[in-house]
């Protein structure tokens, strides 16, 4: 449930309360009546400054994005809400590609224009758009980005091959840690499966083990991996091998090979050791053996992604060519952005490539930064590990190694991670029943004695998969699953003592009417709100550009998307989107510029349902700014602002007080599918008022901010600090 009291009302201090008497509602809606009490003089809540803890995030796209979006109409769109932090994502990394952040560069193989690539840590020229190469050696059948690539494990092809990254062999780790590699089958029903086709490339696995899972479902409860009767292999010499798992048919939803031993062969006239690293495998199948001792395979294989059986692997080896580049995906330059404006002379957070680049390409991206003087403290070390349903101990071993080849050239740069897709991700098709990813991440850390390489630790936070049926209801679950998450957190070992930022944020990572609407408003302003006053450092909105209404996931959901503002058909921003209303409502009137705003403590009552939250301030101008959200559907809410001292005594507050309010008045969604759009776009509602009782209504689905002067301590009140 929504925590509505964070501490008992007997705390020492001048308070305020925020009653909540029942005044006139709007017609129709009958008013809900809340007390909300504020410490107005808490010396204990965390201190922000809005320059570091607001932010946005651009992120690569399809090609020609960068042109629609860096444009000098959207950049001063985009800096017109005040979000003054910026965050650099990195769709490469979701799409199992290789970046190339500078086009000019080396290969390991130069002759032949293929291998390992290294940007160079030079350009004469600005780098106005960068590419992402899709990796010839893939084992999965999906991605997170554009999702049209395919496995080459069950694409038909035995001169095409799956090879894992030889970055987690133990020649380039040196940890001392097994780091067993896998692919994985998953049949669209459960099969009668009794043999297996492996094709071995090189190197070969000398040691390996065939299992299955012992539920239909992949997060069965005690569910584990069994390996077949005849399924362990401890003399494996490659080649082209069908293999008797059991004397009879087993039923297999999911098939694993876990390769235990390499050969460390490299193909003929290889000398890069990289070459004889890891595992290859060209091709997989499994079914049953027929009398004839043939297999007949009941492996779907084909060179499409829809069309193959679903394969998934550990790790996949970054090596390809030249001929390799993705014409859908591109990133925006590094000069680009950073020359943009849109850092807003402050420090932009940067990413470096892990699963799918080198320690060498990363290690050639901070020397370009370096070189060309931009402002860098945070480099966030891969993107979404846990969401590429990958081991978490070998993740945290690929950080490892890359921090400690990258820290050397940039000591003051805070290295951090995992850029999570969700915090509170559990591990896939894993027996052991401690099921969070994130715990086991952390673990790996400390079992190596190098938590404190962790300097920050990122996530992205979008709680709603499900973006249809009650969304004011999904609001006030907002509440729950950020306190959980933080919680969580915390207790599997997190630190305190490093920053935590939400890299990305929105209603969904799926698009519909919701975040278009006034919902999005709301949302907005309590992430922001509940994650300061939980301890969070900084919070990164994702969709800072403007976008066009989609639906992309759910028919029910209707047509919306992320952004500050509408699109037209050249990609300009047009008609204010609720986002960029809420971003100017909380950096303009909740907040001052900059300067230290310290968050006090707030108790709330006579809101049960939970569609109220207050969060207070002390602004560096020493007037009190509050942000009220108002997530009823239907019940409207009135404010009545009132001072009480230590002994009881209520009085009205009195002075200058400034109102913000933004609702169903300052906007309005027309919904009309693919058409849709606001029909009513308006700034927030602004009054300024030397009042006697400061009075405040919050029509339903609504937020405001009201600034006040802090009431001076009575006497008694000083007497008895």
């Amino acid at each position: 449930m929504p925590r509505r009291f964070s501490r008992s009302l007997a705390f020492p201090g001048v308070l305020l309360a925020i009653a909540c008497p029942g005044a006139a509602a709007a017609p129709g809606r009958p008013a809900t009546a809340v007390t909300v009490v504020v410490d107005a003089n808490d010396a204990t809540g965390a201190t922000f400054d809005p320059r570091a803890a607001l932010g946005a995030g651009i992120d690569g796209s399809v090609s020609g994005a960068a042109d629609r979006l860096l444009t000098r109409h959207n950049i001063a769109a985009m800096r017109s809400a005040g979000l003054t932090r910026l965050t650099y994502r990195l769709r490469t990394e979701l799409g199992i590609e290789a970046w190339h952040w500078n086009p000019a560069g080396a290969w390991s193989d130069p002759a032949r224009q293929q291998g390992y690539w290294t940007s160079s840590d030079r350009s004469a020229g600005a780098i106005r758009v960068s590419y992402g190469y899709r990796l010839p050696r893939r084992g999965d059948t999906v991605d997170n980005a554009n999702d049209d690539d395919y496995s080459r494990l069950t694409d038909g092809d035995d001169a095409s091959f799956w090879k894992s990254n030889p970055y987690l062999d133990a020649a380039f780790l040196k940890d001392g840690r097994p780091h067993e590699q896998w692919l994985l089958l998953r049949f669209d029903s459960p099969v009668d499966i009794d043999a297996i086709r492996i094709a071995w490339g090189t190197p070969y696995a000398i040691a390996y083990t065939v299992q299955y899972w012992s539920s239909d479902n992949d997060y069965g409860p005690g569910a584990h991996w069994i390996t077949f009767v005849h399924g362990r292999v401890a003399d494996g010499a490659g080649g082209d091998v069908v293999l008797k798992l059991a004397d009879r048919p087993v039923r297999v939803k999911y098939l694993r090979v876990l390769l235990q031993q390499g050969s460390r062969t490299a193909p003929p006239g290889s000398t890069d050791w990289r070459d004889r690293a890891g595992f290859a495998v060209r091709e997989v199948g499994a079914g049953r053996l027929g009398q004839d001792g043939r297999l007949v395979d009941l492996v779907r294989h084909a060179a499409a992604r829809n069309a193959q059986t679903f394969a998934h692997v550990s790790s996949t080896d970054p090596w390809h060519r030249a001929t390799d580049r993705d014409p859908r995906l591109e990133q925006p330059g590094l000069d680009r952005v950073f020359r943009s404006g849109l850092g807003n002379g402050r420090p932009i957070m940067v990413p470096v490539g892990v699963l799918y680049d080198t320690p060498d390409d990363a290690a050639a991206e901070l020397r370009f930064l370096r070189r060309r003087g931009y402002p860098v403290r945070q480099v966030e070390l891969g993107e979404e590990a846990d969401g590429q349903y990958g081991s978490a101990e070998d993740y945290a071993a690929l950080y490892l190694a890359w921090v400690d080849r990258l820290r050397p050239l940039a000591p003051a740069i805070r290295f951090g991670g995992p850029s999570a897709q969700s915090a509170l991700s559990e591990t896939w098709l894993d027996s052991d029943p401690e099921r969070s990813w994130n715990r086991h991440f952390i673990a790996a850390l400390q079992s190596r004695g190098r938590l404190a390489d962790l300097q920050f630790y990122s996530f992205e936070f979008y709680p709603f998969d499900d973006i249809c049926g009650d969304i004011p209801a999904k609001l006030v679950e907002e509440d729950r699953q950020m306190h959980t998450l933080m919680a969580r957190l915390a207790a599997e070992g997190v630190p305190r003592t490093i920053p935590w930022v939400i890299t990305e944020y929105g209603f969904s990572a799926y698009s519909g009417r919701a975040m278009a609407d006034l919902p999005s408003a709301l949302l907005m302003a309590n992430i922001v709100g509940q994650f300061l006053e939980e301890g969070g450092q900084a919070a990164y909105l994702f969709g800072y550009g403007p976008s066009e209404p989609v639906n992309q996931h759910q028919p029910c959901a209707g047509y919306g998307n992320m952004g500050l503002h509408m699109a037209d058909s050249r990609g300009q921003a047009t008609t204010p989107l609720p986002s960029y209303h809420t971003a100017r409502l909380l950096t303009r009137d909740w907040l001052m510029p900059s300067g230290p705003h310290r968050l006090l403590r707030t108790e709330t009552a006579g809101a049960a349902d939970g569609t109220v939250r207050v969060y207070a301030v002390r602004r560096p101008d020493g007037r009190l700014g509050l942000l009220a959200i108002n997530r009823s559907p239907d019940h409207s809410v009135d404010l009545h602002v009132l001072s009480r001292n230590r002994a009881g005594a209520m009085r009205l507050i009195t002075g200058k007080v400034r109102r913000s309010v933004f609702g169903p008045d300052q906007y309005a969604w027309i919904d009309r599918g693919p058409a849709s759009r606001p029909g009513r776009s308006d700034p927030a509602t602004v009054s300024l008022s030397f009042t006697p009782d400061l009075h405040l209504v919050l029509p339903p689905l609504s937020l405001a901010v009201a600034t006040t002067p802090v009431p001076a301590p009575t006497h008694a009140t000083r007497k008895n600090r």
